[in-house]
């Protein structure tokens, strides 16, 4: 006779009671988890030294087995990331974890320099020199090299635009050497299909 032992793998962080020492413990509870997960997850990316930990940690977590992707996925991250860190961590050791200096371009304006720019889009272009006659996303690019030497793409004005409120409008096309009068009768309050004595 052939008995078949069915095997079971049981996820402790599951179970609602924790076996400590032959004692039965009421597991502890965070409230609001997912929110304080992704506190968490900022408070350790706010900090240099925190981040160095995380990794640290991260390593640490494949070294006892864990793959990268469950790694990953445990402490929230891309599982690339962790192989990022892995690679790293092989290569040089444990200054390999350190955050690596970052060259280039300021990312955003500070605090200051939001409060002058918005004083800036509320006044015309030609204030400061330039043909226009309203912001663009174009304008605020070459504006914001010139003024605060940050270089920002035309996408990254449109949304400086909108943080501040302001909204997309396109200029009325004006027909050259056209009759004032004939273009005041065909404005958009005429009806569809009526049609204009010429």
């Amino acid at each position: 006779m052939t008995t078949y032992i069915l095997q079971y793998k049981i996820n402790l962080l599951s179970l609602p009671y924790t076996y400590l020492k032959g004692q039965i413990m009421k597991r502890i509870q965070i409230e609001d988890k997912e929110i304080m997960q992704e506190a968490i997850q900022q408070e350790i990316l706010r900090n240099e030294d925190s981040r160095y930990d995380h990794r640290l940690h991260g390593v640490l977590l494949v070294s006892k087995g864990m793959s990268c992707y469950q790694t990953g996925e445990f402490l929230g991250h891309d599982s690339t990331t962790i192989q990022r860190w892995v690679n790293d961590f092989n290569q040089i050791g444990f200054s390999g974890l350190f955050d690596k200096e970052r060259t280039g371009r300021p990312t955003s304006l500070n605090a200051h320099q939001l409060e002058k720019l918005g004083k800036d889009l509320r006044k015309q272009p030609k204030i400061f020199g330039y043909s226009q006659n309203m912001w663009d996303g174009k304008l605020l690019a070459y504006h914001l090299k010139n003024q605060y030497g940050i270089e920002v793409g035309v996408r990254q004005c449109q949304r400086i635009f909108h943080k501040f409120g302001f909204r997309r409008r396109k200029p009325r096309p004006v027909i050259a050497q056209a009759d004032p009068a004939a273009q005041k009768a065909f404005k958009k309050t005429s009806k569809v299909g009526e049609k204009h004595d010429e």
